[in-house]
């Protein structure tokens, strides 16, 4: 089915919030606090963009036998224009360095933790305890000079 013929339960509808869109356009050189009018033709020509765009993506899924639109519809899709080609990718690939490194964070993470159960555990068979952390503090700790210099009172 075309996109067009799909287009018409949009039809009056906003899809984007007029927030959304004045940012975009301010971002690009508009006026703060844009047209109405102008919020709206924006809202119509991103809809219908993104809706092309997906049904070549979706097609081209067809064509490859599968019911999943996977990245490479996407770049079979904008194959025409190198501009939209070259972002996509990129936004790909940040991704892709994204996840790479909450992997290595979550290794990293997971390895501490388990040097941090091992000493537990052999402080634990050894008896001993490290004084300094478990001590309970009171008011006998207080340092009176410190708290009056904090407070801005003289000696």
């Amino acid at each position: 089915m075309e996109p067009r013929a799909r287009a018409g339960k949009n039809v009056g509808k906003m899809n984007f919030t007029h927030n959304e869109l004045a940012m975009l356009l301010y971002a690009h050189g508009d006026v703060k606090n844009p047209l109405p009018e102008t919020v709206r033709v924006l809202d119509e020509i991103l809809t219908d963009f993104m809706q092309s765009i997906a049904f070549e993506a979706a097609r081209a899924a067809h064509y490859s036998g599968r019911q999943k639109i996977k990245y490479e519809d996407f770049e079979f899709s904008f194959r025409k224009n190198p501009a939209f080609l070259g972002k996509v990718q990129e936004v790909f690939e940040k991704q892709k360095e994204i996840k790479k490194a909450r992997d290595v964070l979550r290794d990293n993470e997971d390895e501490i933790m388990r040097n941090a159960a091992e000493e537990e555990k052999k402080r634990e068979k050894t008896g001993t305890r490290v004084a300094a952390a478990d001590e309970e503090l009171g008011e006998g700790d207080d340092d009176a000079a410190a708290e009056a210099d904090a407070l801005g009172k003289k000696r």
